[in-house]
């Protein structure tokens, strides 16, 4: 599989993509978001399979909707990436309790040096991790396009060895209290675009219009099956009155005679004529 920089998705579609295919606890894509149910003692989460590398990623998202407290004395949102030993990762860890936005290098599922900072839901809208350059930042934004560093760490050596065996985990968990959820939108990704439907009512005085379109034909391709006309040809036809000096031409010149039959017969009475019938 590819880096995690590729992995990218709105959730528009309401529907739980392949990419997703570890998820567990009961998410659901719902309204464009991926959607994360909090229930007391239940972890839940958005998690790929073990088959992405971090190292020369980035990877974004944006924390919509957070838990509430409730009576809960564990209640967290965690954007991890996880390597293929348990409890070994990296990333942002959101607890409600406390209202704290922690960056986090665990081993042992615990990061004794983690930068901790008052969670802004403004701020630290938009969250994202890299490795670049042999150091891994946490960078926090309002907009997901200005970023501000909140913690720079030399990059862990499971990071560069774990080639297609990281995944992307985007989990909640609380201890007790009331169920609720959180919500993750915009997986490496500014565009939020969607497909609407409406309709239009139209009354009986209601009018359509559309703008007039000039279609030009230059050319035909005939098949076998083709049909092709030709030109019309219009013939005109003219009475004449005649009197006993008046003669009737036509002039055949320039037309196609193929199809003129003469017909000869003999003369009548009153008239000149020459030979044969003199």
């Amino acid at each position: 599989m590819p880096s995690l920089s590729s992995l990218v998705d709105n959730f528009n579609d309401n529907i739980i993509g392949p990419e997703w295919g570890d998820s567990y606890g009961g998410v659901t894509e719902t309204g464009g978001r991926a959607r994360i149910p909090l229930v007391a003692a239940t972890y839940a989460g958005y998690q790929t399979g073990r088959a992405w590398t971090f190292a020369g990623a980035a990877v974004y998202l944006k924390l919509v909707t957070r838990p509430v407290a409730s009576i809960g004395t564990d209640v967290s949102v965690n954007f991890l990436v996880t390597s293929n030993v348990d409890g070994t990762s990296i990333g942002f860890k959101y607890n409600a309790v406390t209202n704290v936005l922690r960056m986090q290098s665990n081993v042992a599922y615990f990061d004794g040096a983690a930068v901790e900072i008052a969670y802004n839901a403004t701020t630290h809208l938009w969250l994202r991790l890299r490795e670049t350059g042999g150091n891994v930042l946490w960078d926090t934004s309002p907009d997901g396009t200005t970023w501000t560093n909140r913690r720079t760490l030399a990059t862990p050596a499971w990071v560069t060895s774990s080639v297609d065996t990281t995944a992307l985990d985007l989990y909640g968990y609380r201890n007790t209290g009331t169920t609720d959820y959180a919500e993750f939108d915009n997986v490496n990704t500014l565009s939020d675009g969607a497909v609407w439907t409406a309709t239009a009512a139209l009354t009986a005085d209601s009018t359509q219009t559309a703008a007039a379109t000039a279609i030009t034909v230059v050319g035909a391709g005939l098949t076998a099956d083709a049909a092709l006309g030709s030109a019309a040809v219009l013939t005109a036809h003219a009475d004449a009155v005649l009197d006993a000096d008046s003669n009737l031409s036509a002039d055949l010149s320039g037309a196609d005679q193929s199809d003129v039959d003469t017909l000869v017969g003999r003369a009548h009475s009153g008239w000149a004529v020459s030979g044969p019938w003199r």
